[in-house]
């Protein structure tokens, strides 16, 4: 059973990768969150036992992680910026959802699915949210002008797509993977 202690070392290492990439990138670039990654990789290759348990285990922390995530970012939406980027916003969001299914049309090009299997790939690509949660407030953050309309348009990306995207799957998915 892999214990609390392997877990924050993990973390830990995170960590102080992430930090000494702030630290070194004026002197040399490096990519910390590819360190952070080849970690659990060699982790999963060399010992997946432990690789499969400390996996369960921020399994568990980020289901934590994941609700502080998004609390923060709906605190840091301003209601009426949002209002205002509305629609625009879905313009938005509905070319970016037209371009990625195109681009999941184009990766399975010598693919062996069928017809309907390649729809439910496009469907399943529709709900965005976390990644918007983690960086859609970056822009704000870092004083760029219209930081405030990115993060309102990130957030209305989420509350349109998740549940569309978890409706389409759930519903489709019945209808077209039998």
């Amino acid at each position: 059973m892999v214990g609390i202690r392997k877990v924050l070392l993990l973390l830990g290492i995170s960590i102080l990768l992430t930090e000494l990439e702030n630290i070194l990138k004026t002197k040399i670039e490096i990519a910390s969150l590819l360190g952070v990654m080849t970690i659990g990789f060699v982790i999963a290759e060399r010992i997946p036992k432990i690789g499969k348990e400390m996996s369960s285990r921020l399994n568990e922390i980020w289901i934590f992680s994941e609700m502080f995530l998004f609390i923060l970012v709906g605190a840091e939406v301003n209601i009426n910026v949002a209002l205002n980027a509305g629609k625009i916003g879905v313009i938005v969001l509905v070319i970016g959802i037209i371009g990625r299914s195109i681009g999941v049309l184009i990766s399975l090009i010598g693919t062996d699915l069928n017809l309907k299997e390649r729809l439910f790939c496009i469907i399943s690509y529709i709900p965005k949210a976390t990644v918007q949660a983690a960086i859609g407030a970056v822009p704000l953050s870092l004083g760029v002008e219209s930081g405030d309309i990115i993060l309102a348009i990130a957030v209305l990306s989420i509350l349109i797509t998740a549940p569309l995207g978890a409706v389409g799957i759930d519903y489709f998915g019945k209808k077209l993977l039998k």
